[in-house]
């Protein structure tokens, strides 16, 4: 079965188009000031609408609080809220009788009791994100191109639906699918030149290596 996709930390027009013509499920903005792929929220809206209806807009924070949430779901009018910070379940349900909207609640895995923390999330959130965790040094919570040991997707309750995130590109994304099964992925870094930069040839043969191991023809990119 194919997974979702979801491309995240997008900020030009052409990045956008050749996502969503490639087949992409979501695409990610992220506010996030220490992040190369942060957004201003009125410039994340204008690019969102080119798309709007085809595809899920997510808008991806780490630890907002209502003022900013205030002015993201305002400006980007987003399809669902990732939340990648240390938000608590009690946030996760106020976020959501806030705003209205689905929530992907990101977690950050190393080991098999990484996982353990999920049970008080289940039934509030929407869906998971499973990330490695950052670095040494690293600011970022997600975005560092790393990844963790995709066999611990195995234990997990076949009703936890969540997307598979960390270090994934073309070279390693079938193997990924492969051991997890994973029902959707994410990827940022691995389909950039530089930080922040997408690379239409990279998001090209992302699509054309998920396609190979999902057992579907692949789709031209332009």
């Amino acid at each position: 079965m194919k997974p979702d996709i979801k491309i995240c930390g997008l900020k030009t027009p052409e990045a956008i188009d050749r996502a969503v013509r490639r087949g992409a499920t979501h695409i990610g903005f992220i506010f996030f000031g220490k992040s190369p792929r942060n957004i201003e929220p009125d410039i994340a809206g204008k690019l969102a609408d080119a798309v709007r209806g085809r595809v899920k807009i997510v808008a991806v924070t780490v630890n907002a609080d209502n003022d900013d949430l205030d002015e993201i779901v305002a400006l980007l009018k987003p399809d669902m809220l990732q939340l990648h910070g240390s938000e608590t379940p009690d946030r996760v349900l106020t976020v959501r009788a806030l705003y209205g909207l689905p929530v992907i609640k990101a977690f950050s895995v190393r080991e098999a009791a990484d996982l353990d923390r999920i049970d008080a999330y289940i039934g509030i959130v929407d869906r998971f994100l499973f990330d490695a965790k950052p670095p040494a040094g690293s600011d970022l919570p997600g975005g560092n191109g790393v990844s963790f040991d995709w066999t611990l997707m195995q234990s997990l309750d076949g009703s936890v639906d969540y997307m598979l995130s960390g270090g994934l590109n073309k070279e390693n994304v079938g193997l990924a699918l492969a051991v997890t099964k994973a029902p959707g992925i994410d990827i940022s870094s691995g389909v950039e030149n530089a930080p922040g930069v997408k690379d239409l040839a990279m998001i090209d043969e992302f699509f054309d290596a998920v396609k190979e191991a999902t057992g579907r023809k692949a789709v031209a990119g332009s």
